[in-house]
């Protein structure tokens, strides 16, 4: 998570919503992907650092599926990210702070665990949630 942290950092330097996400090899020891939220950099709004560093860890690896792997991400997943993660297969989700207007991995919705879906990741919510989300309360009092 202090991966993920550092990232959301960079993404404020950039102007962006401070949210920093990595994409960790199915044996825990490598990070395959690393990125933070860029839709003011890129002027793109798929650029979430979900679908970032998902996109990047499937083209470090050569496929699309990350069976095996987990995603760690300072800000609970919106619908779109949750989308990407259900349809990359990532097997666990590692998420810092609940979002209770958009979060869509247990708070508002539950996409990744619908049981009408054909795979379902396992989630871990609440790490280091109290420096993810100061990071996030810092960022929008100073706008």
């Amino acid at each position: 998570m202090r991966l993920a942290l550092d990232e959301a950092e960079r993404a404020v330097r950039g102007g962006d919503v401070p949210v920093g996400a990595v994409v960790l090899a199915p044996d825990g020891t490598a990070v395959l992907a690393a990125a933070h939220n860029e839709r003011e950099a890129v002027g793109d709004p798929t650029a979430h650092a979900e679908v970032l560093a998902v996109r990047r860890a499937a083209a470090r690896l050569g496929e699309w599926r990350l069976s095996g792997c987990t995603l760690v991400v300072t800000l609970e997943p919106c619908t779109m990210c949750a989308g990407a993660i259900q349809q990359s297969r990532v097997d666990r989700v590692v998420y810092g702070a609940r979002d209770e207007k958009a979060g869509a991995v247990g708070s508002l919705w539950d996409l990744v665990r619908d049981r009408r879906l054909n795979h379902r990741p396992e989630v871990i919510e609440g790490v280091l949630a109290d420096e993810c989300a100061r990071l996030l309360t810092e960022f929008f009092r100073n706008r």
